[in-house]
């Protein structure tokens, strides 16, 4: 009967020191999970932010265009003909006023011939009747007559070497000449090509905006273009505008001209074109994600002094990943660029990173 009682009261002693064992640490994890739920309700937000400094901005416009010679002109002669001489090498540089071609003249030659000897005629007859009509001896309309005739024998002689200039076909200009179309005893026509000449000192560039910059762009603004097969970059200035939109194509047809571009930069070849509409040299760019819109604009946050401080501010350019603030920031103030669903005037925050 003694050990009966000895084993319950064993027991008992077990279950008293179990039962205590339980209560301190269900009282334990309670004050832990009190101290965590006292730090999670901390309420400052940990943000990113970037300090706000000057930068040069460029407005820029992408489009396409096409390379043209500086001076271009395919080579026709006046008239029809046989070709006596080609003077011109394929491919060469030719000046300005040089002889290309030579057109059998022959005819035209022996015609001035025959023009010499009437004028000779009736320079004798005008000279003859002038000596009479100071003697009296005719009268001012017989003088009349033989110096008309004169002065038409003239005008015929100047008209035949007219025609004989045009035998002769010369360079408009300085340039370079490509490849011929023509031989020596070719006849040809006003409408035979004999040739191509490029004046490639300098060259332009035409090419189109939507319409939407018509109003924005200026003669003198600057553009930058590259062609195919090479990674150079060559720079240009527009110095005519097309007056009327295309009402195609919504878009205002731009020409540049650029002298320094060279041998790789061929007329015909397409171009990629950066137009700069406008250069600052000290704007205020923000990252796009840091804007906030609003009901009558848009909103940045500032830190000051531990705080997250709303600010409303008026925009600008954009470019593919920032903004233009024109007025309500100033250069060195701190801008918070995340977290910006979470915050609010006043808001405690802490920085983690400057970007």
């Amino acid at each position: 009967m003694k050990n009966k009682i000895r084993l319950i009261s064993l027991i008992g002693i077990t279950l008293i020191i179990v039962l205590a064992f339980s209560i301190n640490k269900l009282t334990s994890e309670q004050k832990t999970n009190t101290g965590k739920s006292t730090r999670s309700a901390d309420p400052t937000i940990a943000v990113r932010a970037h300090v706000i400094k000057p930068e040069k901005l460029s407005n820029r416009v992408l489009t396409t265009g096409t390379i043209l010679a500086n001076e271009e002109v395919d080579l026709r002669s006046e008239i029809s003909g046989r070709i006596m001489q080609i003077a011109f090498t394929e491919g060469s540089r030719i000046n300005k006023g040089q002889l290309l071609i030579k057109i059998n003249d022959a005819e035209l030659q022996a015609q001035l011939e025959r023009a010499e000897s009437r004028r000779k005629l009736a320079e004798t007859n005008e000279n003859r009747q002038r000596q009479l009509l100071e003697k009296n001896a005719i009268s001012q309309g017989e003088y009349d007559v033989a110096l008309n005739e004169l002065n038409i024998v003239k005008a015929d002689i100047d008209l035949i070497k007219a025609q004989i200039d045009k035998t002769e076909l010369r360079a408009p200009f300085d340039g370079v000449i490509g490849l011929k179309y023509v031989s020596e005893g070719s006849f040809i026509t006003n409408s035979s090509q004999i040739a191509r000449l490029q004046n490639l000192t300098s060259v332009k560039i035409d090419f189109s905006v939507p319409e939407k910059y018509s109003g924005s762009v200026r003669i003198g603004n600057a553009i930058v273009f590259r062609v195919q097969g090479s990674d150079k970059e060559y720079r240009g200035k527009i110095y005519a505008i097309e007056p009327k939109i295309d009402p195609v194509t919504r878009t205002v047809q731009l020409r540049a001209i650029s002298t320094f571009a060279d041998d790789r930069v061929l007329p015909g070849a397409f171009a990629n074109v950066e137009l700069v509409l406008a250069e600052i040299n000290d704007a205020l760019l923000i990252p796009t994600q840091a804007l906030v819109p609003e009901l009558k604009g848009q909103k940045v946050y500032l830190y000051k002094n531990g705080e997250a401080v709303s600010q409303s501010v008026e925009i600008g350019m954009r470019t593919e990943n920032q903004i233009q603030i024109v007025s309500g920031i100033r250069p060195n103030d701190t801008l918070i660029t995340t977290g910006i669903l979470q915050l609010r005037g006043g808001a405690p925050v802490k920085i983690l990173e400057f970007e």
